[in-house]
């Protein structure tokens, strides 16, 4: 493996190390013991969840206690604007255009972390015993830092998955919430081990928790790596002109177009309203944050159909078969069986439409099915394919990428020294 991979492996891993040291510095004026035990008899709902995919920071209320959601839903309500006015979505196709729009998702970061500070502030005065809750400063003074202390970890958290994504190997984003995910695996590892000796879980019940999380993992290995390849030919004078050059005689479609984005994406958007309900202590506003509880039927159906959606419209945004057509007819190639242009295109729709199907409710199952398996259990804690496939997802497509980089630097030393 070369320096420069190498060099771009330490930085990643760099980056999301300081990620976890920022998960440790708590928003000053709170009480930490009455926080953790609060988040202790709350693992099983909405809060729950969002402090797995933050690395236990909400727990500690860390400065990056709201992590890198608001970025997300941020970037959800942009994508869902730029499919609805053209405008905005020439302008994210032009170069110049596309830094304006990412220069919107930010302000769009800067006022839901904002509200979501706000709220998480005064929810802190419903929980302890104190005249101010949690809180032990003034009300006003302890507002104003913990608006500026979440704004501050998020904006950090932002720059990060920028710099990993740039400087790094994979994508940054991604890659801060796989990290918040599997930071907290040894602890739930050890955890559930210690529930099998105190005879809380049963030792068969182990297992079968292990088989299912274990058959989640190659299902999802074996689903990310399938793809339909549509043949390809060229003219005879295409492939004499480039019989120097390798060029591909297939169009690689993904069983899964939309990747990891479908379950992140819903998972924002159902998090993020529990988050605000639950800093409430309204009975009313209560029973609708509990009956949106992931460990409830209503979170799981909701995130089964907010995957699919999700997967439909994300997948439209990555895979443009008209362009595909056009830069096939422009190199002299075509499908067999299939007129150049607008025929390809069609075709390439169909296909990309019936794997999406497919893709879709793989996507969907797997984020719900092991709960439905776990649950019926008995398990007495939150466990879903949502973090399974995020994490595989991740660690899949950050070994392509590294891979990539890898053949990028041989082909490189090839044609600098030959053969």
């Amino acid at each position: 493996m070369s320096r420069a991979i190498v060099g771009k492996i330490l930085i990643t891993l760099g980056f999301l190390f300081l990620y976890r040291i920022l998960a440790y510095i708590p928003i000053p004026g709170v009480d930490l013991a009455e926080i953790k035990a609060f988040f202790d008899n709350n693992s099983g709902n909405a809060l729950g969840l969002f402090n797995m995919f933050s690395g236990n920071a909400v727990s500690r209320l860390s400065i990056i206690s709201l992590g890198i959601m608001p970025y997300i839903t941020a970037s959800i309500v942009m994508e869902l604007l730029a499919a609805t006015f053209p405008n905005l979505a020439k302008m994210k196709k032009e170069r110049d255009g596309m830094q304006k729009y990412m220069q919107i998702v930010r302000y769009a970061t800067i006022f839901i972390t904002i509200i979501q500070a706000v709220s998480v502030s005064f929810g802190l005065r419903s929980i302890g015993t104190g005249p101010n809750g949690a809180i032990m400063i003034d009300m006003q003074t302890f507002l104003i830092i913990a608006v500026f202390s979440m704004l501050t970890g998020t904006m950090l958290l932002m720059w990060i998955g920028e710099q990993i994504t740039q400087r790094g190997v994979g994508n940054g984003i991604s890659l801060i919430i796989f990290g918040g995910i599997v930071s907290g695996i040894p602890a739930a590892i050890g955890g559930t081990f210690n529930l099998a000796n105190t005879g809380e879980i049963n030792f068969l019940v182990l297992i079968a928790i292990f088989a299912i999380v274990l058959a989640t993992v190659f299902v999802i290995i074996y689903v990310e790596l399938a793809e339909r390849r549509i043949p390809v030919s060229y003219a005879r004078k295409v492939i004499m002109q480039n019989q120097n050059k390798r060029i591909m005689n297939y169009i690689p479609i993904k069983l899964n177009l939309s990747g990891v984005i479908p379950p992140i994406f819903a998972s924002a958007l159902l998090v993020f309203p529990s988050t605000i309900l639950q800093a409430s202590s309204n009975p009313t506003i209560q029973a609708i944050a509990d009956f949106l509880s992931p460990n409830g039927y209503a979170y799981n159906i909701l995130m089964f159909l907010l995957v699919i959606f999700f997967a439909y419209f994300y997948s439209s945004i990555v895979f443009n078969s008209k362009d595909i057509a056009d830069n096939l007819k422009r190199q002299g190639g075509y499908i067999p069986g299939m007129r150049p242009g607008e025929g390809t295109s069609s075709f390439l729709n169909s296909v990309a439409g019936n794997l999406t199907f497919w893709g879709s409710l793989y996507l969907a199952l797997i984020s719900t099915l092991p709960w439905i398996l776990v649950k019926g259990m008995g398990v007495p804690f939150y466990f879903g394919g949502t973090a399974v496939l995020i994490v595989v997802q991740v660690a899949i497509d950050t070994m392509r990428k590294i891979e990539a980089q890898v053949y990028m630097n041989k082909y490189k030393t090839l044609s600098a020294v030959g053969f």
